[in-house]
């Protein structure tokens, strides 16, 4: 019995899902290969150190970025309560952790921890604030380039929609109510307009 539907066809594998588990595999025969060259000419010995030194240290790395994420997150929820009380909000300056990408630092906290010295190379090289700050300004600028190239109806639309920006930079969250309007449930009309800045 048929019922006249054609079959959807598959959908199309994207080209990270079709090629993240053969970039997984060449790094993990790579790192393989690049700790049986190190201990084939440095020394099994040198190369547990490496790999520990490595664990530990990225160990530590973590705990730091950990509590100063903590710390971050108490410092913006104290400002946060001064501003309601006050009425004022903080200025940019008295943000704390606003730039210091601690999201990157646990990240090479992390890699340091992973065994393999590619994994600590690319550790190290996150531990140094230059890089940090550059590959954060990098993600900021293609989050940006992303979300102003979304189409209408995906989650950016959602964002405009929930959002009024008010001329000093705050968020206000809000709905619109017109004044002679009958009030009551709202019929669907079609769909809503997004809401504009």
């Amino acid at each position: 019995m048929t019922t006249g539907v054609p079959p959807s066809p598959a959908p199309k594998r994207s080209r990270a899902r079709t090629f993240l588990p053969l970039g997984v595999a060449a790094w993990l025969v790579l790192e393989i290969w690049l700790l049986t060259v190190v201990a084939g000419a440095a020394g099994g010995l040198t190369v547990l150190a490496l790999l520990v030194g490595g664990a530990v240290l990225g160990a530590a790395v973590v705990k730091r970025a950990g509590r100063r994420a903590f710390r971050n997150l108490t410092s913006t929820f104290q400002q946060a309560q001064a501003a309601a009380r006050t009425g004022v909000a903080p200025s940019p300056a008295d943000r704390a952790g606003a730039d210091d990408r601690n999201g990157f630092l646990m990240l090479g906290g992390l890699l340091l921890m992973i065994p393999g010295l590619l994994s600590d190379a690319a550790g190290l090289l996150l531990l140094i604030p230059q890089v940090r700050s550059f590959l954060g300004r990098y993600a900021e600028r293609a989050v940006e380039r992303r979300m102003g190239a979304a189409p209408p109806g995906s989650l950016q639309d959602a964002f405009q929609q929930a959002r009024i920006h008010r001329p000093d930079g705050k968020v206000v969250q809000g709905e619109v109510i017109r004044e002679g309007a009958p009030q009551g449930p709202r019929r669907p009309e079609g769909p809503r307009p997004p809401l504009t800045p």
